[in-house]
């Protein structure tokens, strides 16, 4: 028997799922969202992205959602600002995977995100021969050692032009016991949070705070998420109805329960409308 006719939480991942290649919401993603949460449903984005790069986007938004930012590393309220939990990568551990990175993936170059003590600190720290993967100069180009001498939100790590799933071959089963590993892109960019820190960490921790962790058994699926690449994995296993998106790459399509249209097309919205008509 159904006893509710719609989900009670909606988990999004940002950057190929909630957002065009424009990098705008698209105009039936944001309808829908104001709809569904009218109707009294949460609303969570779950994105790689760290604090500091989460405004552009909520601000397209009807409303200022809770957010599992860096990987599940701090949940987030994007409207006060406050950072409701953080699990950070210690600075041992750090120095442990920089041991294994020099010896499997020599070359590679390191950043860190931090969170900030205060106004003076810098969210972004480089050592020198580390490229980014996409444009954006806001960071603090710093030695070797200083991006290792105390705890982050997410450790990253760069190989240009070998493919992010290489780089994650070449360390398999050498760094599980200290972090996880995942990445967001394909272009030689990997990322380590604390063991156990996912986006599927951070909702569940969102969930039991919401109705989401008591409802009622139904047809309806109590939670929905969307995303398209390896970060998204735990989450889209974790929700009762996991959707990859069409433009996601094909070890997303198999891990979902169904997959949608691209993030291009609204894919969000097309299957949210089944529900938020």
């Amino acid at each position: 028997m159904t006893t509710r006719s719609r989900p009670l939480l909606v988990a999004t991942d940002v950057d190929g799922t909630l957002i065009g290649t424009d990098h705008l919401v698209p105009e039936a993603n944001r309808a829908v969202v104001e709809d569904l949460v009218a109707d009294g449903a949460t609303f969570v984005l779950a994105t790689g992205r760290p604090p500091r790069w989460l405004a552009q986007v909520v601000d397209q938004l009807p409303v200022a959602p809770l957010a599992v930012c860096a990987n599940g590393a701090v949940i987030m309220d994007t409207d006060s600002g406050e950072f409701l939990s953080t699990r950070l990568l210690e600075a041992e551990t750090l120095a442990a995977i920089d041991e294994i990175l020099r010896s499997l993936l020599p070359g590679s170059g390191i950043a860190a995100e931090r969170l900030g003590e205060d106004a003076a600190d810098a969210d972004f720290v480089a050592s020198p021969d580390y490229e980014h993967a996409w444009i954006h100069p806001e960071h603090l180009e710093v030695g070797h050692s200083e991006v290792l001498s105390r705890p982050v939100l997410k450790l990253l790590a760069r190989v240009p032009g070998m493919p992010s799933a290489d780089m994650v071959a070449a360390l398999r089963g050498e760094v599980d016991h200290l972090a996880d590993l995942t990445y967001s892109t394909t272009d030689g960019l990997i990322e380590f949070a604390a063991r156990g820190v996912t986006k599927a960490s951070g909702l569940a921790e969102v969930a039991a705070g919401t109705a989401a962790s008591t409802a009622t058994p139904s047809v309806v699926p109590v939670t929905v998420a969307f995303g398209d690449m390896p970060n998204d994995l735990e989450m889209l296993r974790w929700a009762d109805h996991g959707v990859a998106m069409g433009n996601a790459i094909p070890s997303v399509h198999a891990a979902a329960d169904e997959v949608t249209l691209t993030n291009d097309e609204a894919g969000l919205a097309r299957v949210l409308r089944r529900w938020w008509t």
